[in-house]
């Protein structure tokens, strides 16, 4: 594939782009409703209604750090041609689709990361990568869960102090509003961290195509429609994965889902304000756990747990090896 792309050319791989995206989105669905529908607060398709919004509008609350992670923190912006964006995008498609046809709950964002640099390192070697935002991914995929499992726990804690005193009804009644807020958050922090992973790699080829005036920036065009995309993805509902994370982890009440999406989303705008791409599907995975472990440990199915964590780990070297061979596939062929 030649470094400089016909336009054509260009507009189809912002596509694939923008399709990665959706399906981050279907995927990934999951994460920002499960909760609110298990608790049989919302119908799933008004809840996924809901999340497409907040998905939506994130962009007029958050920066673009996480974009310049994603598209010059991996590994280096001038080995990034479109030949090396197509096979990482092909890493993250084939991965994220295969995992929702078996309703595993894996990570969209990780799977974009191992599909860069599957493909940058085929191509140019290990001494392209940027360690440090590597580093700080890598690190989130161990604290994003164990931070919105810690933050759900104390959340239960301190929820079950103050209502120690109402009646089941009341707390019940409460929560059940309480969790339009709270999922209203979560869906917020969802669309404001994984949406700016598309903008990074549209950003990153605009920027060798020299489209950008010689400088990586993140086009308005670019912002509204990778969150368009994403917003689009989540409004069709990943209804398998859906199953696994409202259902299989552990039974949950409005007041336990309302404390694991505040936790959660803590730790996405957290996230998302220091630029670290971390998986939404991790950090809620994390919360269900811990308000589950809240109530007592038999509560939590550690088996499909340990199922999920197992994905979480082979996520990012297979989407790294299919984007290598997809690289080295099309390198050929071009």
């Amino acid at each position: 594939m030649d470094a400089t792309l016909a336009l054509p050319l260009l507009i189809g791989l912002i596509g694939v782009a923008l399709l990665f995206d959706f399906l981050n989105g279907l995927h990934d669905a999951a994460n920002a409703i499960a909760t609110i529908v298990s608790t049989r607060v919302l119908r799933p398709q008004y809840a996924v209604m809901w999340a497409a919004f907040f998905n939506f509008i994130a962009f007029l609350f958050f920066g673009l750090h996480v974009a310049g992670t994603i598209g010059t923190g991996i590994v280096e912006a001038g080995i990034i041609d479109p030949a090396v964006i197509f096979a990482a995008l092909m890493g993250a498609i084939a991965w994220n689709l295969i995992t929702w046809g078996f309703g595993i709950p894996s990570s969209s964002s990780h799977a974009l990361v191992g599909g860069i640099l599957g493909a940058g390192t085929v191509k140019a070697g290990f001494g392209v990568i940027v360690w440090s935002g590597l580093g700080k991914t890598l690190a989130a995929i161990v604290l994003s869960p164990l931070v919105g499992l810690l933050l759900s726990l104390l959340l239960v804690l301190i929820v079950s102090w103050v209502f120690v005193r109402q009646t089941p009804f009341v707390v019940d009644s409460s929560f059940r509003l309480l969790q339009f807020v709270s999922a209203s958050l979560y869906s917020l922090g969802h669309g404001g961290n994984d949406a700016q992973k598309t903008m990074g790699i549209i950003a990153v080829l605009l920027y060798s195509q020299g489209l950008t005036g010689g400088e990586f920036h993140v086009p308005l065009w670019v912002v509204l429609s990778c969150h368009t995309a994403m917003g689009l993805g989540t409004l069709m509902g990943g209804w398998r994965i859906v199953h696994t994370m409202g259902s299989r982890i552990t039974r949950l009440t409005p007041m336990q889902g309302f404390c694991a999406e505040t936790g959660g989303a803590i730790t996405l705008f957290v996230a998302t304000g220091l630029g670290v791409p971390v998986s939404t599907t991790h950090t809620i995975t994390g919360a269900i756990v811990g308000v589950g472990a809240a109530r007592r440990a038999s509560a939590v199915r550690w088996g499909v747990a340990g199922n999920i964590v197992i994905a979480w780990v082979v996520t990012l070297p297979a989407a790294a090896l299919i984007a290598a061979v997809t690289y080295l596939v099309v390198d050929l062929v071009g």
